[in-house]
């Protein structure tokens, strides 16, 4: 579904991704990690064309997405990790208003509207919300138009545990529906319960991607922090 092919990104004189290739496929979900300034949120922005890549090539469905224009978007909720919105706005304002430009979408999703209890809060102004309420604005809009694709950057932070757990479910029954999810996350605790796969970068390149499965098996353990643990303690990153 999304075939990244030998991708290269500069900022200047830095290099933050480094000949990346990468496959996903429907029905997947997969974990994105790696430490801070390992070039996760590039290849999530290159992906979205809110960065171009330096050089290579990304395909969406088995099309090149410089070239084929951006509807292709349409098929993606993306999540931010930090959702930035016009402040004097209400938080039914903006879900109106985004909904609003999707008026061809018939069957949208609003159970999270309803889990997170929002239309209570519909007047609220944007300005005014803690991180964690805007997360829940940020995870509404990503899942509401019944995307084939999710790519979620660091989802939970900022919500509470009750919070966290609605947002891992509605996660989980994604999944189940067969669509592509793509997480990033530092909390390989919360990961465990949700991927099928792993991607570990480091440097702006890839060093694995892996069934979570294969990787706990080659690491000797059932806890997916654990393996991570593992494989950078044998220095092999």
């Amino acid at each position: 579904m999304i075939q990244i092919e030998h991708i290269y990104k500069q900022f200047g004189k830095m290099e933050v991704l480094h000949d990346v290739e990468l496959h996903f496929r429907k029905g997947e979900a997969i974990a994105l990690i790696g430490p801070n300034g390992c070039g996760k949120t590039t290849l999530i922005k290159s992906i979205l064309r809110m960065v171009l890549p330096t050089k290579g090539t990304i395909f969406f469905e088995g099309k090149d997405i410089s070239v084929s224009g951006d509807q292709y978007r349409r098929n993606i909720g993306y999540m931010p990790q930090i959702g930035r919105y016009p402040d004097n706005m209400q938080i039914g304002q903006v879900i109106e208003t985004i909904q609003s430009l999707r008026s061809d979408i018939l069957n949208v999703d609003d159970e999270l509207i309803y889990s997170y209890q929002l239309k209570q809060l519909y007047h609220k102004r944007m300005s005014t919300l803690s991180g964690g309420t805007r997360q829940k604005v940020s995870a509404v809009i990503a899942f509401l138009f019944n995307p084939d694709v999710l790519i979620l950057d660091e989802p939970t932070a900022g919500l509470d545990p009750i919070a966290s757990e609605i947002l891992k479910e509605k996660i989980l029954s994604a999944r189940n529906k067969g669509k592509l999810i793509v997480i990033t996350s530092h909390l390989l605790a919360e990961l465990d319960e949700l991927i099928s796969e792993v991607v570990f970068m480091q440097d702006g390149r890839v060093q694995f991607h892996k069934k979570v499965d294969d990787l706990k098996s080659d690491e000797g353990t059932i806890s997916l922090s654990k393996a991570i643990s593992n494989y950078l303690k044998r220095g092999v990153a």
